[in-house]
């Protein structure tokens, strides 16, 4: 009787293993190119900022000030494509690929009308614009700041195009092509960056052409490989693409919510900076390389919850809910190993960084402080209030997700940061004592609404 009660738990449990709409070696071929896509973009943005940064000092204001806007633009752009790449996956996931491909040429549609624009606003009021925002900015600081933000307002077509067929591709769990097309970008901005920069001397300009270069390079690749017929979806004629109103309407109510919720993080960002550039030289050099580590120990967690939108898309177009909620915790257990092991090399990689980057004592003692406080705080509550949230906006929870972050931000991150070195005379550390406090009360929220299942109850598709 023992043996075969036995039996039947194995059985049981092997049936329950094999109707898992995703198998471990599937989830792999899906998250492990989104990870290696994001670190790669990550470092070659780095390596990017190092060689502006051997033109002068006003050639690395210039980019730094101008991608804070360009920052915000992309941002913005990839959150639409993302509402397009949770309807197509939700589509894919009910076997309506009829479906998924009218949803996919309404994302390119939107993308592309909505970048363009974007685009000709920028064009029409870079000047004003940029003197409305940066102010009073040295003479050589605002010519250059034109010139880079001349070229790259040109490519946020491109961006558009691009983030749409990436997305798309996402969405029927082919995210190597997207990775393999951003690596090829990314060191053709480098190349081009080389040549540009030092073979031609021509500076800012050099380094805004070969970006532009670079994601029209994207743009037009992507578009190719969407002709396929041997994928769910192909999309041919992209011409005669004319507007849905229907399928619009649910590609902006998934992703307006999640734009405005990346652009207002950009705006606190910029909150932040404000307030750390009147501590000092050495705090400001502190801050920047901090924020480089920290963006590295924990992009890869961030590549496994972009594909999560993908697996729960899916999971949810089948009716599946059940597995939703499986998978959700399952890549949050992976994404905390993830952050673990990301934070703790970082952690030992600090002082040898610091070394090489040349800081000053004072400022590399400073990032090695604040960095311990990220090793010690972010494994604790990072992923709770992250990776669930990627999950519940592919379930349509988009606006939950949106008014949370918004809250929590402007709350902890930038009035407790502010509050800190103003009134109390605080360091850079309020900054990621403030992050720390945002990071904690987003999980409390997060996993409540997690467990609440309340998510469950939207409706994507029909």
């Amino acid at each position: 009787m023992t043996n075969l009660h036995s039996d039947k738990i194995k059985t049981a449990n092997l049936h329950t293993t094999t109707n898992h709409i995703y198998t471990n070696t599937k989830l792999r071929k899906l998250l492990v190119p989104i990870i290696i896509e994001q670190l790669l973009a990550s470092l070659m943005g780095t390596v990017d900022t190092m060689m502006v940064s051997n033109v002068g000092s006003a050639a690395i204001s210039a980019v730094s000030l101008v991608d804070s806007i360009n920052i915000l633009v992309i941002q913005a752009l990839s959150a639409l494509a993302a509402g397009g790449a949770i309807l197509c996956s939700q589509y894919l996931g009910s076997h309506n690929t009829k479906g998924a491909r009218h949803a996919a040429r309404q994302v390119f549609f939107v993308m592309a009308f909505l970048s363009v624009i974007l685009s000709a606003f920028c064009l029409i009021t870079r000047k004003p614009l940029l003197r409305a925002i940066f102010g009073a900015v040295e003479a050589d600081v605002m010519r250059n700041s034109q010139v880079y933000f001349f070229f790259t307002l040109l490519s946020f077509p491109f961006i558009g195009l691009y983030d749409a067929g990436a997305s798309i591709m996402r969405a029927q769990n082919n995210s190597r092509n997207p990775m393999v097309i951003s690596v090829i970008s990314n060191f053709m901005n480098i190349g081009g960056n080389a040549i540009l920069i030092f073979g031609f001397g021509m500076g800012v300009e050099g380094a805004a052409i070969s970006t532009l270069v670079s994601r029209i390079f994207c743009a037009i690749v992507v578009i190719l490989q969407l002709r396929k017929e041997n994928e769910p979806i192909f999309i041919k004629n992209y011409m005669s693409i004319r507007p849905e109103w229907g399928l619009i309407k649910k590609i902006l109510l998934i992703g307006i919510p999640s734009g405005i919720e990346n652009s207002m993080f950009q705006f606190g960002k910029l909150a932040i900076q404000s307030t750390v550039s009147t501590l000092g030289t050495v705090a400001i050099a502190a801050q920047a390389m901090t924020n480089i580590l920290e963006n590295l120990n924990g992009i890869a967690a961030i590549g496994i919850g972009i594909g999560l939108m993908t697996v729960v898309g899916q999971c949810l177009g089948a009716g599946r809910k059940d597995e939703a909620v499986y998978y959700i915790k399952k890549l949050s257990l992976v994404s905390e190993i993830v952050i673990i092991a990301s934070c703790l090399i970082i952690f030992i990689l600090t002082k040898p960084i610091t070394m090489l980057a040349g800081m000053e004592p004072a400022s590399a003692r400073l990032c090695f402080e604040m960095v311990t406080f990220i090793t010690i705080t972010k494994p604790i509550c990072w992923v709770p209030s992250f990776i669930p949230p990627y999950g519940l906006r592919a379930a349509g929870d988009v606006k939950f997700s949106m008014i949370v972050s918004c809250c929590t931000m402007w709350l902890c991150r930038v009035s407790l940061c502010i509050y800190l070195c103003r009134v109390w005379g605080f360091g850079p550390i309020a900054v990621w004592i403030g992050m720390a406090c945002d990071w904690l009360l987003r999980s409390i929220i997060f996993t409540a609404r997690f467990h609440s299942r309340k998510w469950l109850n939207h409706h994507v598709i029909d």
